[in-house]
């Protein structure tokens, strides 16, 4: 697996050599440090800790500065990869080079916050009726037994926070790589924010 942290930067579109048009989401990808490093033999499962966006030594707590190794810059943002195929060590940098070759990419990034929603937004419940009189419209209607045991399970869908959660994208088509720029672009949409970051790897399910 290869893997890469990077920056949502927006949409847009391009022609491809057809003269077809392509919605495309252009992620930037900054230097991405090795900051350590994962063994068998110590940890169990071996791992690279990849990090990026470089950060200011009096913004960070003693405690997070301690996993960089004397004379490293420290990283705003800091993500490990289980089974990196690409060879490195404590210290090594590399940005989206590393994806050539790569034709589809998984990426996996935080949704956007909508708020507290009702079930009708959040669901796409159907509610009640509209017409004058009713009195059932925008509510989730019963939601427990009427009998013992009077409660209400888990799991039931309810009003509550909506968005702003994990989420990954799968198979993307690798549309043009800019290796001077440190630019991807891959066909369709990616969860986020612009400016949010995300992480992008080569497709588990794809070549």
């Amino acid at each position: 697996m290869i893997g890469l942290i990077g920056q949502k930067i927006g949409m847009t579109q391009v022609f491809d050599d057809e003269g077809v048009l392509i919605p495309v989401t252009v992620i930037k990808i900054e230097n991405n440090a090795v900051v350590g490093e994962k063994t068998q033999e110590r940890d169990g499962y071996s791992a690279v800790v990849l990090g990026t966006v470089d950060l200011k030594a009096s913004r960070a707590t003693k405690p997070y500065l301690g996993q960089f190794r004397d004379g490293m810059t420290p990283k705003r943002h800091v993500i490990e990869f289980r089974d990196f195929d690409k060879e490195c060590k404590t210290g090594d940098s590399f940005g989206v080079e590393v994806m050539d070759g790569v034709r589809f990419v998984d990426v996996v990034g935080t949704g956007k916050g909508k708020g507290f929603a009702g079930v009708m937004k959040r669901y796409n419940f159907g509610g009640g009726r509209e017409t004058h009189g009713s009195k059932f419209h925008r509510e989730p209607g019963s939601t427990g037994q009427s009998t013992t045991p009077a409660n209400t399970k888990k799991g039931r869908k309810m009003p509550g926070r909506m968005g702003g959660d994990r989420v990954t994208v799968q198979n993307l088509k690798v549309v043009r790589l800019d290796a001077e720029a440190g630019l991807l672009l891959v066909k369709g949409a990616i969860p986020g924010p612009k400016k949010s970051m995300v992480v992008v790897r080569n497709a588990k399910k794809r070549g």
